[in-house]
């Protein structure tokens, strides 16, 4: 092992094994590194000129929200969702994203997109029309989906965006990997038990991304109208609500999360104790929910279910593993067929400083992170870390720039500088990998932007936000209306090329036509078809 010298005089050993990165730095290891792929999933409200919730439906122009590859919606029709596909470099997928920015941006008139997580004026749950996705069995589905989701949390939570960023090794650094470290298990179980091992690392250390990404610290008084709530009004206006030392507000209480699921413990030791705990969440019927019911008092449904959880996305988790879904099969027997094929991160806010929500130098960090996270050493984790990390989150969300705050690291209190110090240097040694397989600097260099970060040499986005916001004297609605305002002119001041317009109209056709396909094709019951579906669930707990 490596060493660091902590502030305190001792030693901390650096988890990354020597071996690893000793290897990794000779020139053809190094090679396979540029094979990672990356993509990003955007989520953003829009909203209309008065920034208010916007009432129209999902504009055809789009394309099919239940077809249509890179372009479709998240809980609401209002809530647009971007999708890129996995690429080799962080510019490639931001040139695709911003592409996706400038063809929507020509085809939703005066509306513009919400530049942060935390949403707009958005009024009552009414008020917040969910996504429809046309009348075959699946689509049907995934709208009475959402309209569960808003009967049990209410519909304001599920306004909230993100980004959800999705990385993967290539199969050559995998067989590289899997030779030296002499492993006897077959290449698929060899790349689930070792994406395991990242996710496991990951879900340690991921206060250190809302610490360092955060950019959620305020929100519209409306979004917690008539919820009990500790937030404060911001310089002196009630409009605005904060917590003055928050980072993302997104990822506490008022975000994506309730208390039954606080309840729940998803074990993350192996991809079997993963499958069983969840499938078990879904099964498990929960009273409150056995109240409502699945259908309304008209015979409508409501929900899927009356499970703790309806389906596996409803648990709110800040990573996922995942494995392409084929259809009509569960994203849990996805991975129980063809085990993990990359992982999905899942606790950044938007970045409203920037027009695509995300830029080249976080990537690069998230891929050194994500990097580190899978290099080093990965102990399996009990119940106690599990509640450990929940409340790593809580305390960081709330009082991530507390200057003395600390967090707890097995079993005792550590100060936040001192654990982001050392996380940050061992972050840097893999980041001198991925610069030594790519050449130049960009990714220590990101690494080093985060460093002055915790030194306080430059702001996160959550100070940044408040600074601006108390410097110009405005509420946080008005701050935010003002950003959205600036990247609608950047992205319609470059309109596309007849090349990639002629592209977009085409995939928005081809989705239309391909949703009715899909719903010409159904046969039998709504009812025969979700029995088929849940019955995939019964086969994970085997």
């Amino acid at each position: 092992m490596a060493a660091i010298k902590k502030s305190s005089g001792s030693t901390k050993e650096i988890r990354v094994p020597i071996s690893h990165l000793a290897a990794l730095s000779q020139a053809k290891p190094a090679q396979l590194l540029k094979g990672i792929l990356r993509g990003v999933e955007k989520e953003s409200l829009r909203v209309a000129p008065d920034g208010a919730l916007a009432q129209t439906p999902h504009t055809t122009a789009l394309g099919s929200a239940l077809t249509h590859e890179s372009i479709t919606t998240d809980f609401s029709e209002a809530l647009l969702e971007f999708i890129t596909p996995p690429v080799a470099t962080p510019e490639e997928a931001l040139q695709v994203l911003d592409r996706i920015h400038r063809y929507t941006y020509n085809q939703i008139g005066d509306e513009r997109l919400w530049v942060n997580s935390m949403p707009c004026a958005i009024g009552e749950d009414k008020d917040i029309p969910v996504a429809r996705y046309g009348s075959s069995h699946s689509g049907t589905m995934k709208t009475i989906y959402r309209l569960g989701l808003g009967l049990r949390y209410g519909r304001a939570m599920q306004t909230i965006a993100g980004i959800h960023y999705n990385f993967s090794l290539p199969e050559e650094f995998w067989l590289w990997l899997h030779e030296i470290e002499g492993s006897s298990e077959d290449l698929k179980s060899f790349k689930t038990r070792r994406y395991f091992d990242l996710i496991r690392n990951f879900r340690r250390n991921y206060w250190l991304l809302i610490y360092l990404f955060g950019a959620a610290p305020a929100v519209c008084a409306s979004f917690v109208d008539g919820r009990e709530h500790s937030l404060e009004p911001f310089n002196g206006d009630d409009h605005t609500l904060h917590v003055p030392h928050a980072t993302s507000l997104r990822m506490g209480d008022l975000g994506y999360n309730s208390n039954v699921q606080q309840s729940l413990v998803v074990c993350y030791n192996d991809l079997r104790s993963y499958l069983s705990t969840l499938c078990s969440a879904i099964s498990s019927s929960y009273g409150p929910y056995q109240e409502m019911g699945v259908k309304n008092e008209g015979g409508d449904y409501q929900q899927l279910s009356t499970g703790i959880l309806q389906i596996e996305n409803e648990f709110y988790s800040p990573i996922r593993p995942k494995n392409p879904a084929k259809r009509g099969e569960t994203a849990l027997s996805a991975l129980d067929n063809r085990g993990v094929e990359y992982v999905e991160v899942r606790c950044l806010d938007l970045n409203p400083f920037a027009p695509l929500g995300i830029d080249a130098q976080q990537m690069r960090f998230l891929d050194s992170f994500l990097l580190h996270c899978l290099l080093t050493d990965s102990p399996k984790t009990s119940d106690a870390d599990y509640r450990s990390t929940q409340e790593n989150q809580q305390r960081i969300v709330y009082r991530g720039h507390e200057p003395e705050l600390t967090l707890l690291d097995n079993g005792g209190e550590r100060k936040l500088s001192d654990w982001a110090t050392q996380l940050l240097e061992e972050v840097d040694s893999v980041a001198e990998l991925l610069d030594n397989a790519w050449g130049g600097s960009q990714y220590r260099g990101s690494v080093g932007v985060q460093k002055a970060k915790v030194k306080g040499d430059i702001l996160t986005p959550a100070q940044q936000i408040l600074a601006e916001m108390r410097e110009q004297n405005i509420t946080f609605s008005q701050w935010a209306m003002d950003k959205a305002e600036q990247h609608r002119r950047y992205f319609l001041e470059r309109p596309l090329d007849s090349d990639y317009l002629q592209d977009f109209l085409q995939q928005a056709e081809t989705s239309l036509l391909k949703q009715k396909e899909i719903e010409a094709q159904d046969s039998g019951t709504f009812e025969t078809f979700l029995s088929r579906y849940y019955a995939q669930y019964n086969c994970c707990q085997d």
